[in-house]
């Protein structure tokens, strides 16, 4: 049996997929370590995995991340530089103190394959070769991450490049941002240089499909059936994992079942104005509707100034999604990965009102794949999101089209074939 090392940031959109991985991977037999920072510590260790803490790496660069306007500028050119500027950090800043403490555990824990967050480019970047550590790439997000002729550059959710129009913006905003993040590169390939390892010649993210195996939890319906990938790549479907939950909380069974439940939520990481549990809260008021919002468990509920809710609306600081997707009919989401996967795997549709990092991203695929609706974040009205939520609810397409992704993804076989395909890189 094999050793995995997973090294994974702290993040719950991050460390839940993994968890769900690694615990495949111990139902056939192998041993699983999780090297990440001590907010991931309680849920690692309450599934029984062995934890080892960031110690030369100082996470303080993700309090920043989560700390209460992180991105707050005042104009959206300072605002691109901010997240510009948390963005190098993160990504190049942190490389020193990962690579101290990977080597450290290279020499006492010895696994026999790295299993890498696409944003911890340790592995990626200099492990894999300087050390031949065997490195697979885990990207939890709903669309392949890697570049190609099939798909628009990263960042605003651009449509795929599908005619000379597309093609010629996607080949003007790949170039802008080319030349935006060369000092990142640059700074990537010093860290290389101190290895004794040649430059790079393209971005970080793109090396990353050069390692011997890269996963991909979501499905090519959902990634414009893109055929430019290498072979290396697989998808593999949702890996999600929630915190256990026995049985549904008596206050979800006190809910009228005779009408439409809609779920919105911001996700795990917004710690901005609540925009969107605040337009649903005036948006959805005595409509004939069931709304359930969560707020997440880093916010309180009532300091979120929402106001006098109206009675169909109910707020929580968490809801099990198990117990709740099956009897939802709509899903307002920011368009988190880890959201927007677990309400197509239960068929349900959604209106997604993105706002920063990868959610424009994976609100262009939810529309291009029939499954919901997109809404500008600087849009998002009362009127309108209630709006696109009627809409949804009148048209049964958008519903079927979320029922038939979820039928896909059972075909692919999530955590289960994750763990074979990292059992037959180690073999």
């Amino acid at each position: 049996m094999a050793r995995f090392l997973i090294t994974v940031w702290p993040l719950s959109g991050h460390v839940y997929p993994n968890l769900a991985l690694a615990t495949a991977l111990r139902d056939r037999g192998h041993t699983v370590a999780f090297y990440t920072g001590a907010r991931a510590r309680a849920a690692i260790e309450r599934e029984g995995f062995t934890y080892l803490p960031f110690k030369a790496l100082d996470g303080e660069i993700l309090e920043e991340i989560m700390a209460p306007g992180y991105l707050s500028a005042p104009t959206p050119w300072h605002r691109v530089r901010r997240q510009k500027a948390i963005y190098r950090e993160w990504l190049v800043g942190t490389l020193p103190g990962q690579l101290v403490d990977l080597e450290e555990i290279l020499r006492t824990w010895q696994p026999d394959a790295i299993i890498c967050d696409p944003t911890m480019w340790g592995p990626i970047l200099v492990l894999h070769e300087a050390f031949q550590a065997p490195v697979a790439v885990f990207s939890y997000t709903v669309g392949c991450l890697l570049p190609g002729r099939d798909v628009p550059p990263p960042g605003p959710g651009l449509p795929p490049p599908r005619n000379a129009r597309d093609r010629l913006r996607a080949a003007a905003y790949g170039i802008a941002q080319h030349l935006a993040t060369a000092d990142i590169r640059r700074a990537a390939n010093e860290i290389r240089r101190r290895y004794g390892l040649p430059p790079l010649r393209v971005t970080v993210t793109e090396h990353a499909g050069t390692m011997p195996l890269y996963l991909v939890t979501s499905v090519p319906e959902l990634d414009y059936n893109r055929d430019d990938l290498p072979p290396n790549v697989h998808y593999v479907g949702p890996c999600l994992w929630s915190r256990p939950a026995s049985e549904p909380p008596t206050w979800m069974d006190e809910l009228p079942s005779d009408q439409p439940w809609v779920h919105v939520t911001e996700g795990t990481l917004h710690n901005q104005r609540p925009l969107l549990l605040w337009a649903a809260a005036q948006g959805l008021a005595d409509l004939p509707v069931q709304v359930i919002m969560a707020t997440g468990t880093h916010r309180r509920p009532e300091d979120l100034g929402l106001g006098p809710l109206a009675p169909n609306i109910h707020v929580k600081a968490w809801v099990s999604y198990p117990h709740l997707l099956p009897r939802t009919a709509v899903v307002v989401t920011a368009g988190g990965a880890g959201t927007v996967l677990a309400t197509l795997q239960a068929g349900v549709p959604m209106v997604v009102v993105p706002t920063e990092w990868d959610k424009p991203e994976n609100a262009q695929r939810v529309v291009e794949s029939g499954a919901g609706l997109r809404l500008n974040p600087k849009r998002c009205t009362p009127t309108r999101l209630r709006s696109a939520v009627e809409r949804i609810l009148r048209d049964p397409s958008f519903r079927e089209n979320a029922q038939r992704l979820a039928r896909r993804f059972t075909q692919y076989g999530g955590p289960r074939r994750a763990a074979q395909l990292l059992e037959e890189m180690v073999i």
